[in-house]
């Protein structure tokens, strides 16, 4: 328990330490994140996510200092945006109490949590020093330290993802209704913060569900995925009524895309974005975070592991393999989603955004490789931190500079 404390004060020392970067040039917030605060200006002012009157008043101004305009146009009287009510829902009792940056501590804390939980997870492939090294690393690499305070939901998705994961994780050692209970109730609040999250969800739920059912708590299980049906159900209906759909993207109008897509080929015309996302310089998570490279390292051990057999000359490496393959399920469920249906990869926002979510998943998975390559894993760990710091103290003293769109790595 102390050494989760102290990673956590770590980390989130380092992320409160990012409240009030600037998102760009001569402004703190991006669009995106302006908008979900008015979203919580409207629900601690008016108690619902009718932007109307904030909008009419320019309730934005002693927030944000650009102009704002209407995502999507009226329905039924009310301006409604396609952020959906669970961000702003999270994210309104802390901007009651102390506005942008109270929010911004609230996520740092639920951020550095979620690494925490990716420490845990890391020891169910790699003992310490390994585990908690490698949250540490992916915890304080650039795009977890800027989407820790980003006021967008990736972060805190990040957090439930992993706490989920460890809860499933923990259900196969010991099938215990708690833990069940924990781990559905996670992975119930993942569509309320973004519809994109309900694909790494759902390998989850379905861990769960089968987890459970080989060790004969098949009623459990069917319990548990009862809260994650509910919370879908109640999720559909309370768009239906407010956005005129089963999701909030209802609200754009007919015809509108919330990928930006129409088709099949322009789907699969977004292939060369699988590389994107690791290797472009203005989104590619590598390019400003080089230790998460030894993810897939671990990639690459569980395949030999696999071939070679190993669980059978070693017991106890069934249960990494497990915990691996598990991993790698849940992070190639968001690559894909983001690769394919995100509407860009770039935008008002730092590089790794779209694969923010997975960060504790991944630096587990990345101490794993570690451990087999240490020299290698403990170069690119100080090479990330050390990009994370030229970051920070760039932001911070030059006053023309923001995070997003990002600058250029300083290699």
């Amino acid at each position: 328990m102390r050494r989760h404390a102290l990673l956590w004060l770590v980390l989130f020392a380092a992320f409160a330490a990012t409240a009030g970067l600037r998102a760009a040039p001569g402004e703190d917030l991006s669009p995106p994140e302006a908008h979900n605060l008015l979203a919580a200006e409207s629900i601690v002012s008016d108690g619902d996510v009718d932007l109307a009157d904030e909008y009419g008043s320019r309730a934005w101004r002693h927030f944000y200092g650009g102009e704002l305009v209407p995502v999507a146009g009226p329905r039924g009287g009310r301006q409604l945006e396609p952020m959906g009510v669970g961000f702003p829902a999270l994210i309104a009792p802390a901007y009651a109490l102390g506005g942008r940056l109270a929010v911004e501590l609230f996520l740092a804390a639920v951020s550095a949590l979620g690494f925490v939980f990716g420490a845990a997870l890391g020891r169910r492939l790699v003992p310490d020093p390994w585990a908690t090294g490698g949250a540490l690393a992916a915890g304080l690499s650039p795009p977890a330290l800027i989407a820790s305070t980003t006021i967008a939901p990736d972060a805190v998705a990040g957090a439930v993802i992993a706490g989920a994961a460890l809860m499933a994780l923990s259900l196969r050692e010991r099938p215990r209704v708690r833990e069940a209970f924990a781990g559905a109730g996670l992975v119930a609040l993942l569509p309320w913060l973004a519809l994109k999250l309900v694909a790494p969800g759902a390998v989850v739920a379905l861990a769960l569900w089968r987890w459970l059912r080989r060790r004969n708590r098949a009623l459990a299980g069917f319990t548990a995925l009862e809260v994650v049906l509910f919370s879908l159900v109640l999720f559909a209906t309370v768009n239906d009524r407010l956005y005129g759909g089963l999701t909030p993207y209802a609200v754009l109008g007919p015809g509108e895309s919330a990928t930006g897509a129409h088709g099949l080929g322009a789907y699969l015309a977004r292939a060369p974005r699988l590389a994107g996302l690791w290797l472009d310089p203005a989104a590619g998570i590598l390019v400003w975070a080089p230790f998460l490279a030894m993810a897939f390292v671990a990639v690459g051990l569980l395949v030999r592991s696999r071939r070679q057999r190993l669980a059978v000359a070693l017991p106890g490496r069934v249960d990494v393999e497990v915990a691996a393959g598990f991993l790698i399920a849940i992070c190639a469920t968001v690559v894909v989603v983001a690769a394919f249906l995100a509407p860009a990869l770039g935008g008002p926002w730092f590089a790794g955004h779209q694969l923010a979510c997975i960060l504790p998943c991944g630096g587990a998975l990345a101490a794993w490789g570690t451990r087999r390559f240490p020299r290698a894993g403990i170069a690119l760990g100080v090479l990330t931190i050390a990009i994370s710091l030229w970051l920070v103290a760039t932001v911070r003293v030059d006053a023309g500079a923001g995070v997003a769109p990002p600058h250029v790595p300083p290699f």
